[in-house]
């Protein structure tokens, strides 16, 4: 088993005013030689955007995007003719493929939004751009890991164009639960969005992140009620 530790106090930081976002991978002005990406997961930006604010128009391509809001409610338009809102509970999946434009505004002109965006390099170049998202309820992801992204095209997770799984759980504290690699030659990014957890010699609070691979499989023991994210990519 091989593994790297991420703190989040050690993650890049902007604070544009409007905008208070942490990046785990090098992103816009932050760069380090060290966190350039975990096999072909690229950017898990955790971001902060105050009310009524965004970004505005811009393009992407031949990326997998991943957008995961904890608190608050964000607003998307695309070049596909797209508009819609997404909520806690629910998750953005979109395909950038051959090439879109799109807008994302916080929904509230009161209320912070929290959200997590996470690009991932595609399997194939130039598909056809495709959006969608779906709820996952709570009772989905109680005491388990339920898988909320995947490579497969199915009612129950949102497709991507890569050999990639994303899956989240909430835990109690003193629970342990296995998590077992999806793909042969991929590795899993395990990300804390609250609470704590121990895996092998790491303890990981509230942010805090191990990537691990070289493994078939691991053991997370739950020192603190937690909501876990892990992202099950190729490493190469």
């Amino acid at each position: 088993m091989k593994t790297v530790f991420h703190k989040a106090s050690e993650r890049g930081h902007a604070n544009h005013g409007w905008l208070n976002a942490h990046h785990s991978f090098s992103f816009a002005s932050y760069y380090d030689p060290t966190k350039s990406h975990f096999g072909l997961l690229r950017v898990l930006n955790d971001d902060i955007v105050a009310p009524g604010m965004g970004f505005g128009t811009h393009p992407h391509d031949n990326m997998e995007i991943v957008t995961i809001p904890l608190r608050g409610a964000l607003e998307h338009r695309d070049s596909m003719g797209n508009i819609g809102v997404i909520h806690p509970h629910e998750i953005q999946a979109m395909s950038a493929g051959s090439g879109i434009t799109h807008s994302e505004y916080n929904h509230s002109k009161t209320e912070d939004i929290n959200l997590l965006q996470i690009w991932v390099f595609p399997k194939e170049r130039n598909i056809t751009p495709r959006y969608d998202q779906r709820v996952f309820s709570d009772e989905d992801k109680n005491g388990k890991f339920k898988t909320i992204v995947a490579p497969v095209k199915s009612n129950d997770v949102m497709w991507i164009n890569q050999d990639a799984y994303f899956a989240i759980g909430k835990f109690k504290a003193g629970s342990s639960v296995d998590y077992t690699i999806q793909h042969k030659g991929n590795g899993a990014y395990v990300f804390v969005i609250e609470g704590e957890a121990k895996i092998e010699n790491y303890n990981l609070e509230k942010r805090d992140a191990l990537g691990i691979w070289d493994t078939g499989n691991f053991k997370i023991d739950v020192t603190k009620d937690a909501e876990i994210l892990v992202i099950d990519v190729p490493m190469n």
